[in-house]
């Protein structure tokens, strides 16, 4: 039977930890402003292009969360790392969707401001709670 922990680490370890989950969030920025800006130059509605943007990211960032920013919490098989991604989508991918789909109605279509910009200030108001929900409940530590 496994024991899947809270991962109640040192700081240094979360401090490391909330390092790479900004780095990979970084580049995942890139993927989804950049997704978001291709999606509009095809004339896609700002919305569904946000929402797809997102879907990019949240997928570039989990590959690269599990193969770097918690390594060490690696998974014995490829159906444990499909539960994570369930996890990941039911949390981060949740708040990520949800948190930008919402801050860019208001923010693009309320106050009129650019799409890109916009987005910008969604990520960053998801970017606290995305990492204390992977670090407590998608990459936890098992054991046994």
């Amino acid at each position: 039977m496994r024991i899947c922990s809270n991962s109640r680490e040192q700081t240094p370890a979360t401090a490391r930890h909330f390092l790479r989950f900004s780095v990979v969030g970084a580049i995942g920025i890139a993927v989804q402003l950049g997704a978001l800006a291709l999606l509009r130059r095809a004339d896609m509605d700002y919305l569904l292009a946000t929402v797809l943007a997102v879907e990019a990211a949240v997928l570039h960032n989990f590959v690269w969360h599990e193969r770097y920013t918690w390594r060490e919490r690696a998974v014995e098989s490829g159906w444990e790392s499909v539960a994570r991604l369930v996890r990941f989508h039911l949390t981060n991918g949740a708040v990520s969707l949800a948190g930008n789909a919402v801050a860019m109605r208001w923010l693009v279509g309320e106050l009129r401001l650019p799409v890109i910009p916009a987005n910008l200030i969604a990520i960053a108001t998801c970017w606290l709670l995305n990492f204390v929900l992977s670090d407590r409940v998608v990459f936890t530590r098992c054991e046994g």
